[in-house]
């Protein structure tokens, strides 16, 4: 029973019926061809070449009288010698046409009114070769004698039946091509009904293989996908049949099965991965963080140190030589270095604090005074750097209150102010511009300095990162970090425009503090203000 519904013997059948159609209809178009090769055949071996051979037989049989005529009136022996040339010539023609006629198969009617022209003709031809009657003129013997007249009687006795026949063959000829044409006609309908009857069988055959075969096929190869693409839920269809695809359906359901239980595991399996993948993660980044510390330490560090141990020296060892002015600039040499190290280490250590630790611990905010920090650590980045040229905004009376702690935002100014001054050639001019904008405080520091590559410039707030073209520049790589840390704290944010070798300009915005806020708390030391809430320093005291 099975064997009987397999897919095998369905297509077999299939085949063997599409065979067979193939078959009766190449038979049907042979026997319609057959029909009007038939009447084309009747057409060119009987009536064209009898229409051509009757037709010859008219033409030089009216020619035959005017060379009887010419005979009948030669006058000298040259005369009658062409004369009697142009019978033979005409003789020859006709008894070509005669011969070309009878090799053709006629109806008995045909051969008779045929034989009695040959008759006729034969008469003729016998009295017309005669020549003209001995004692008569030459227009006597063509227009007045016995023999002229007799043979006159003969021509038209033969012309009569041949202008039968030739009517006659015509008219059967005309039928004959109107039977090749209902012939032709009939065998092409024929063809088209066949066609039409085999493409509608076709259609019903494909549509059998479609929708017994062909649909389940696509059906299962869709389950496949979709289970080759993780997708479990889904319904498959024949499980019921007897035949192969029943078998197929039954087995594609065993692999939807058998693939729920693998996505369990696989998603089980995924949440082990991805832990071990985050453990391993935070050990490469912690090995990673390790080494740059150490490399950007050993450096960094060694740097500031040499130069205070060199300048050291030589103030002991030029103690009593030295000017009060060569004393004070060395002096100055050794605080720039020392505050390039704190700095460094408050980086690193402002750093750790906001990305590791927790943020109530270190940030303290209160309404700031955003100009006077920025005046603050314009004169302090003055007094490391004196050849600086720093031009702040010209309005620096009118404050700018923020809602922030005062020493991570002066932290981050001083980031900002060192990068512009230490990425600018000697004595390139800074210029800082600060405005209330809205709800926001704007601040924007533009260098002239070697500024920053475009493929680099996402990356330049990275922690531990630095530009391709700082090489034989100081840095750790940390300060742009904490300063987009800084910023996000205090919910504001930052932007950068670039152009390598032209600068850089940093654009912060800070939210303006509300009138809710707590009281204004300025001028006091970062010292005297330790254990409030709020660290509003003041560095010119420090320097001081």
């Amino acid at each position: 029973m099975r064997r009987a519904r397999s897919i095998r013997v369905r297509l077999s059948i299939v085949f063997l019926f599409l065979f067979l159609l193939v078959i009766v209809l190449g038979a049907e178009a042979l026997r319609s061809l057959s029909y009007v090769n038939d009447a084309a055949a009747e057409i060119r071996l009987r009536w064209l070449p009898s229409t051509r051979a009757l037709g010859d037989l008219n033409n030089l049989t009216t020619d035959y009288p005017a060379a009887e005529t010419n005979l009948l009136r030669a006058a000298s022996p040259s005369d009658r010698a062409t004369a009697m040339q142009q019978m033979a010539d005409l003789d020859r023609g006709i008894a070509g046409a005669q011969l070309a006629y009878r090799t053709i198969r006629h109806a008995a009617a045909e051969d008779a009114l045929y034989e009695r022209f040959e008759s006729k003709w034969r008469e003729y031809q016998s009295i017309a070769r005669r020549g003209p009657e001995p004692g008569m003129g030459v227009a006597d013997a063509a227009e007045k004698s016995p023999q002229a007249q007799t043979a006159k009687a003969a021509y038209d006795a033969a012309s009569a039946p041949l202008g039968t026949l030739t009517d006659l063959t015509s008219t059967s000829a005309r039928k004959a091509s109107e039977d090749s044409d209902l012939a032709y006609s009939r065998a092409r309908s024929r063809i088209v009904v066949t066609m039409l009857l085999a493409g509608l069988l076709v259609v019903g055959a494909t549509l059998h293989v479609r929708h017994s075969i062909s649909a389940p096929l696509v059906d299962l190869a869709a389950c496949m996908h979709e289970l080759a693409a993780s997708e479990t839920d889904i319904d498959v269809h024949g499980t019921r049949r007897h035949d192969e695809i029943g078998e197929m359906a039954r087995a594609v359901l065993v692999f939807r099965n058998n693939a729920i239980d693998l996505a369990k595991n696989r998603e089980v399996l995924a949440r082990q991965a991805a832990m071990l993948e985050e453990k391993l993660a935070e050990e490469q980044q912690l090995t990673l963080l390790q080494r740059n510390f150490v490399s950007m330490a050993s450096h960094e560090f060694r740097t500031p140190l040499a130069i205070i141990d060199g300048h050291t020296q030589r103030l002991i060892s030029l103690q009593t030589r030295m000017t009060t002015e060569e004393l004070t600039q060395r002096a100055r040499k050794i605080r720039s270095m020392v505050q390039r190290m704190t700095q460094l280490i408050d980086n690193l250590i402002g750093s750790a604090r906001l990305i590791d630790g927790p943020l109530d611990l270190y940030y303290h905010p209160c309404q700031v005074d955003f100009r006077r920090l920025l005046h603050d650590s314009c004169h302090l980045q003055r007094e490391l750097t004196p050849d600086a040229s720093i031009l702040e905004p010209a309005d620096s009376m009118s404050p700018l209150i923020v809602y922030g702690d005062a020493s991570l935002l002066s932290q981050l100014l001083s980031n900002l102010l060192s990068n512009a001054v230490k990425y600018s050639p000697q004595g390139g001019l800074v210029e800082i511009a600060a405005a209330k904008a809205d709800d926001q405080v704007v601040v924007s520091i533009r260098d002239h300095g070697i500024g920053i590559p475009e493929s680099e410039r996402e990356r330049v707030f990275e922690r531990y990162y630095r530009g391709s073209n700082t090489s034989g520049i100081g840095g750790s790589g940390v300060g742009l970090s904490l300063v987009r840390s800084i910023v996000d704290l205090h919910k504001g944010s930052i932007s950068l425009e670039s152009v390598e070798g032209k600068g850089s300009l940093f654009t912060l915005r800070l939210p303006a503090a509300s009138s809710h806020r707590e009281p204004l708390e300025l001028g006091l030391t970062a010292a005297g203000n330790a254990n409030g809430p709020c660290h509003s320093l003041s560095l010119e005291g420090d320097l001081a």
